[in-house]
């Protein structure tokens, strides 16, 4: 085995680019929701971000899953509506729409989510720096102080009362030294995906397809009469469709044709790339994965065209910003939340987020996916957005405390942006009271939750 070749890079003073109270590490879901809520009593809040815009995941073309619960009810509210209807006013998303698959479905626009991302945080107060990399922490013992971050600018540190991490990938709570997982009991993770999006899709003739042909178009889980009742729909399965093609020469990377409509007349996203084997967390891995998903992209292009109705004069027109990753680290936190956990719709005395998607496992080899429901809801506790030992820091988003098979369930956007409220609203009250997040009030935080809209379970009070 070749030894790494290693370098001793000369210590040197950083400038301190600004000192706030809360920093919030990654504007997707969680991160945007989480700097909203920590400045929303005037606390000096900044968010960082390598790219070059802020939303994550809700800019790739996926819908946001999980705002409905599986009885039907709505169990996202609080600040992760009101974003929703932000993006309403401007005909940039739609109801929560019930999947007998998903739960719910609500379908957003991309573009419009970087706009009104940034339109919210200005709103808030909330000092946005895009650009740069989260690229090390400022310890003192197990405190954490800082920061550190790389830009055009060089390498700068920014100093805060509280951090939370919303990277997804627990970037700064393993830089921190917070003991994470990754994967399942051999490593595998589940595989990303490139989505793109077709345009000039006949949606109506695909629609009526499946809802009049359903032993030719067959759909997994979804009843043909889901068709035959929305015009915006998610599309899974077609598998005998799929065969078809894959006995005419095609190379297709996953078992089902995953499509969603978009806002826009004729516009379908497409959720079928898959590129097994990428660790979201080594750029040579995710650089792999962007040249092969792009190599994917223009076979399920051709299949598309030829073998599913309504794409017969469809058009490619753009491609997701990056690859949507499912997976990387997790901490292993105060409480590790398991697939028992979920499956047993468990409740807990320090519940701050209500989550009802099911286990949604992408397996890490071939490309079959396989989905479990509960029949109702379970809680997200507290203790899970909770790193053992290192203190003022909180983690919100896919990357929490919980294992592999729970993983697949929180990890969809709705639950994440519940769960960056509840991580703002409790580094505030941590500053507010000069105490680690560790250390504050729970039903404070659950008090503060309900007043503000959020729901915790039905008629939920805390006293």
């Amino acid at each position: 085995m070749n030894s790494i070749k290693k370098i001793n890079e000369p210590a040197r003073e950083v400038p301190v680019r600004m000192e706030v109270d809360v920093l919030v590490v990654g504007g997707g879901p969680a991160g945007i929701i989480a700097a909203q809520a920590a400045a929303s009593d005037g606390l000096k809040v900044a968010l960082i971000d390598n790219r070059s815009f802020v939303g994550g995941n809700m800019t790739i073309g996926l819908p946001i899953l999980g705002f409905l619960g599986q009885r039907g009810n709505q169990i996202i509210k609080g600040l992760p509506q009101r974003f929703i209807d932000r993006l309403k006013a401007v005909d940039a998303a739609s109801e929560h729409r019930p999947c007998p698959l998903h739960m719910s479905l609500t379908l957003v626009e991309p573009e419009a989510v970087k706009n009104i991302g940034l339109k919210v945080l200005e709103e808030a107060g909330v000092e946005v720096l895009l650009y740069v990399f989260s690229a090390g922490v400022v310890m003192e013992d197990d405190m954490l102080k800082g920061v550190f971050i790389e830009s055009k600018s060089g390498r700068e540190v920014i100093l805060a009362k509280t951090i939370i991490d919303c990277t997804g990938d627990a970037d700064v709570a393993f830089r921190a030294g917070v003991a994470c997982e990754q994967g399942n009991e051999t490593g595998g993770a589940q595989p990303p995906t490139l989505m793109f999006c077709m345009g000039g899709v006949d949606t109506e003739k695909l629609r009526m397809s499946i809802a009049e042909e359903p032993r030719t178009y067959l759909t997994d889980f979804i009843p043909a009469e889901y068709f035959g009742q929305n015009n915006q729909f998610i599309v899974v399965g077609l598998r005998s469709v799929m065969e078809k093609a894959r006995q005419a020469g095609y190379h297709l990377p996953v078992e089902r044709t995953i499509l969603i409509t978009g806002l826009r007349e004729g516009e379908v996203w497409v959720n079928m790339s898959r590129v097994n084997g990428v660790d979201g967390t080594n750029p040579a891995s995710l650089t792999f994965g962007e040249i092969e998903g792009r190599k994917q992209v223009e076979e399920i292009q051709r299949y598309l065209v030829e073998f599913v109705p309504g794409f017969e004069q469809a058009k490619f027109t753009k491609m997701a910003p990056f690859l949507g990753i499912r997976e990387t680290r997790r901490i292993v936190g105060r409480y590790v939340l398991t697939a028992d956990d979920i499956l047993s719709c468990t409740r807990f005395d320090d519940a701050i987020a209500v989550a009802s998607y099911p286990l949604d496992i992408h397996h890490p080899e071939g490309g079959g996916c396989t989905l479990t429901w509960c029949g109702d809801s379970y809680d997200i506790p507290y203790r899970s957005l909770l790193p053992t030992h290192i203190k003022n820091l909180l983690v919100a988003g896919r990357s929490i405390s919980t294992t592999h098979e729970a993983m697949s369930a929180i990890r969809v956007m709705a639950p994440c942006m519940a769960m960056g409220e509840a991580a703002g609203r409790a580094a505030k009250i941590a500053v507010r009271q000069g105490v680690s997040p560790a250390e504050i009030d729970v039903d404070e935080l659950r008090r503060e939750l309900i007043a503000e809209g959020a729901y915790l379970g039905e008629n939920e009070t805390v006293v």
